[in-house]
């Protein structure tokens, strides 16, 4: 009897250290904004710029990137076969493919929050609560072989995502947002080779597929050779474009 009681006392003692172990999702996510750099550094960035490549079949394209916090998402794709330029402002959106239009068009309002997200420079882990997101801890789940925590996000929009974290760094290793909009396949990335960037830590590798697209030619990785912080946003960069670069 009595080796039954301390049999009993034992696996008690375990359980309750099993879930003093086990982590809230806020507790997880201050984890991960100490692990970036901290809250302090991240709302110190008011804009950001990056410029990297990517290939794709054989061939090599360049890629930048210029953000405005809640203001400005602009993407500039050079490449040989098609250039083109997709701007996200907080009211209205275009993209301008020279190949396809002369000019830019507008992207239609349906669309537009969804894009909207790519307005937030620190992402939307980050005062998930402040910004109206829902965050949920899932558990944990291996990605390529690493332990990682895996939360899933819904904007407060209804745009799911979900982001597995590093379980010794913290730092995202892998991301997926769900079908939204036009687009009718899960887009997957994978984040590597962290480098710190004026205290921050970014990823500079990123490798992209989209999950349930037809083609196979729907994935490629973009490396990153200039991060800038706080660069000085010309306001041209706000209209509608109309020209390529």
């Amino acid at each position: 009897m009595r080796n039954l009681i301390l049999f009993g006392l034992l696996i008690i003692l375990l359980l309750a250290a099993q879930f003093a172990s086990a982590k809230t999702v806020d507790e997880v996510i201050e984890k991960y904004i100490k692990a970036r750099g901290g809250k302090n550094k991240l709302a110190a960035v008011k804009s950001i710029y990056m410029a990297g490549t990517k290939e794709k079949m054989g061939k090599e394209m360049t890629v930048k990137f210029l953000k405005e916090q809640d203001k400005l998402s602009r993407t500039e794709i050079i490449a040989d076969d098609e250039s083109g330029i997709v701007v996200v402002t907080d009211t209205e959106a275009w993209t301008f493919f020279p190949l396809r239009s002369p000019s830019a068009e507008k992207i239609p309002n349906i669309d537009l929050a969804a894009l909207q997200t790519e307005l937030d420079i620190a992402g939307p882990l980050v005062d998930y609560e402040a910004k109206g997101n829902k965050a949920e801890l899932l558990g944990k789940e291996k990605v390529e072989g690493t332990n990682c925590y895996k939360i899933k996000l819904t904007t407060n929009g209804g745009k799911e995502m979900m982001f597995w974290l590093d379980g010794g760094t913290y730092l995202v290793v892998q991301s997926s947002v769900s079908p939204s909009g036009g687009i009718k396949a899960t887009t997957l990335t994978r984040y590597l080779d962290y480098k710190e960037v004026d205290g921050l830590q970014f990823a500079h590798t990123l490798e992209t597929k989209m999950v349930g697209f037809e083609s196979d030619n729907n994935h490629g990785a973009i490396t990153f050779h200039t991060i800038l912080i706080n660069p000085v946003i010309d306001p041209t960069m706000y209209q509608p474009p109309n020209h390529l670069f």
